[in-house]
């Protein structure tokens, strides 16, 4: 691992609200509660989306659930991220030196890239496929990236408790 990056993390770890969210009685399990609130709501909302992708619950317009799905999933990414920014400098030296965290920072990234690329590529066409159960090839393969990265998310998240 990069020295600097060693020393970033060191850095961050010694700040003044990192020391207090550990010495608290009640510091990190409130930013843990947190920021699985704000899982829920992101991977909850990614999930009903790519279970419609994936052509269940077609009486729903794909294009509508989205209106309503993405304002959520958006404000839950918001808030896991925030949150998680905190649980990591709390043991920001631990992380930066554990391959895990590096899988799930960049399932993140896939999954972000993933949702982008997805919106402003095949999902502008959704007003010829909004109802269909079969929905395109693409939207498929979305939804099933999408699942497998916030999967990876969730596992690695949970394993890095244990580091």
């Amino acid at each position: 691992m990069s020295g600097w990056w060693i020393g970033v993390a060191a850095a961050v770890e010694a700040s003044s609200l990192s020391a207090w969210l550990r010495s608290s009685a009640w510091g990190y399990p409130a930013v843990e509660s947190v920021h699985i609130a704000g899982l829920a709501v992101l991977i909850g909302t990614a999930v009903a989306f790519d279970f419609r992708l994936l052509g269940f619950g077609s009486r729903l317009a794909v294009d509508a659930l989205a209106g309503f799905l993405l304002p959520c999933a958006r404000i839950g990414l918001v808030i896991a991220a925030l949150s998680g920014a905190l649980l990591f400098s709390m043991q920001a030296t631990t992380f930066a030196g554990q391959a895990l965290f590096y899988i799930k920072m960049g399932s993140i990234a896939v999954a972000v890239i993933n949702a982008t690329i997805f919106h402003r590529g095949v999902f502008r066409s959704v007003s010829t496929w909004r109802y269909s159960p079969d929905t395109p090839g693409a939207a498929r393969a979305a939804a099933l990236l999408s699942l497998v990265a916030w999967t990876v998310v969730l596992i690695c998240g949970r394993l890095l408790a244990y580091v």
